[in-house]
């Protein structure tokens, strides 16, 4: 079956190809359905609701089996934020993390502990949903932007607990092993290999 991944990340995109590549199955990005400028608002107050709102519309509007996610990193000094406003905590991405940074100026490495979290949700193509899986990656925000070579969004400023190097600084095949939407997405893999005699031409 085609399992459309309902998201205009090419960053997230390219996690999810890699993830799902020996499941039975043909992943297609919203670029291969046409759907014209649609974007689905996010108004729900979880990761759970924002992830089943988009994908419900996306299933339903390109007739798809589809999974969409919503995830963002939730800071312990910061009483959970940016959470689901973590892609809005700021216009940009470089401003985004300049105000993370100067949040926590001047915090202790031990209060600066924080985890990402990933919502998936996968709904049927007439927007019924099926399952939902949750991932979370434990660690601490740095002090200052590494960069590397890898990496998007909040990667330059998180260090994974048990590790010396932010996320944007691990080869992708390392990070999709311990990543939060690595660990949603293994449980999705893990649930649809279990559950694919349910599914049209699986």
């Amino acid at each position: 079956m085609d399992l459309l991944i309902a998201t205009q990340n090419k960053g997230k995109l390219k996690e999810y190809r890699a993830i799902f590549a020996a499941l039975p199955v043909t992943v297609i990005s919203l670029a291969d359905v046409a759907l014209g400028e649609m974007d689905v608002e996010e108004t729900g107050d979880t990761f759970l609701a924002n992830a089943r709102l988009k994908a419900a519309a996306y299933a339903q509007a390109a007739e798809r089996y589809t999974i969409a996610d919503d995830s963002g990193l939730c800071v312990n000094a910061l009483d959970g934020a940016p959470g689901v406003l973590s892609a809005r905590y700021a216009p940009t991405q470089p401003e985004r993390n300049a105000k993370l940074l100067a949040a926590l100026d001047g915090l202790p490495h031990d209060q600066r502990q924080a985890y990402f979290a990933c919502t998936l949700a996968f709904h049927a193509p007439d927007g019924t949903h099926i399952t939902s899986t949750e991932g979370r990656l434990p660690g601490h925000i740095a002090t200052a932007k590494s960069d590397g070579e890898h990496g998007f969004g909040y990667d330059p400023l998180f260090v994974p607990e048990g590790y010396n190097v932010t996320l944007a600084e691990m080869p992708p095949a390392e990070k999709n092993q311990i990543s939060h939407r690595g660990r949603a997405a293994q449980q999705f893999r893990g649930w649809l290999l279990a559950n694919s005699d349910k599914f049209v031409d699986v």
